[in-house]
């Protein structure tokens, strides 16, 4: 039998960007329902060029065919808070990497989710010379574990590494998690965002599954 494992964190009460409001309840209507609000690129999301490309593609044109399909896991453990992560720290599985390929960087860091400061604030980051070299293998699917590819308090570099990315079209997963549970370097990804027309990004169920 496949083995699924989660790789969504689970929003909640606190979550930055997620707010939950009771808007029906059984006794008093006949049925419960919830109303939601949601930041685009709150919890477990996926970006869209637009996020940071002027004019860039929105979420529901994403090519799905980049977001379902094997994906190679990339340990990168440990890594330092704020740490660049360079083509170097790919070690072994760079060279496996080409046109088409999808990789998730393993990092550990979803551990920090509850310490928001560290969480958000210390996050390890994409270099400039891996997500350019990333685009010049053609690759179709990033994904991390923290809640960017880049450091969120740097604007200029946040906005440099995502217009490097998405101006390939290539599709970016942030805020994974779970990646401690899984047992191969290369399971099968399904990460699909919500579909709201013309949107910058979008909150993400992903989950990865492996075969024997």
């Amino acid at each position: 039998m496949p083995r699924i494992i989660d790789l969504t964190l689970t929003m909640r009460p606190g979550m930055r960007g997620y707010a939950c409001e009771i808007a029906k309840t059984k006794k008093v209507d006949g049925w419960n329902a919830r109303t939601l609000t949601l930041y685009t690129h709150t919890g477990t999301h996926m970006d869209a060029p637009l996020h940071f490309v002027e004019g860039g593609n929105t979420i529901e044109n994403l090519d799905l065919n980049k977001c379902v399909g094997d994906c190679l896991i990339i340990d990168i453990r440990p890594i330092e808070p704020k740490a660049l992560i360079t083509i170097e720290s790919l070690g072994e599985a760079a060279k496996a990497i080409g046109p088409g390929s999808r990789i998730i960087l393993k990092t550990d860091w979803s551990k920090h989710v509850e310490n928001t400061e560290i969480y958000r604030d210390g996050l390890p980051r994409v270099s400039k010379e891996l997500a350019q070299w990333l685009v010049e293998k053609k690759v179709a699917f990033i994904g991390v574990e923290p809640p960017s590819v880049a450091d969120v308090n740097d604007i200029p570099e946040v906005t440099e590494i995502h217009e490097i990315l998405l101006s390939s079209e290539m599709v970016i997963a942030e805020g994974l998690c779970n990646l401690d549970q899984l047992s191969k370097d290369v399971v099968e990804i399904f990460a699909l965002p919500l579909k709201p027309e013309g949107s910058d990004g979008c909150p993400a169920r992903v989950i990865a599954v492996e075969r024997d």
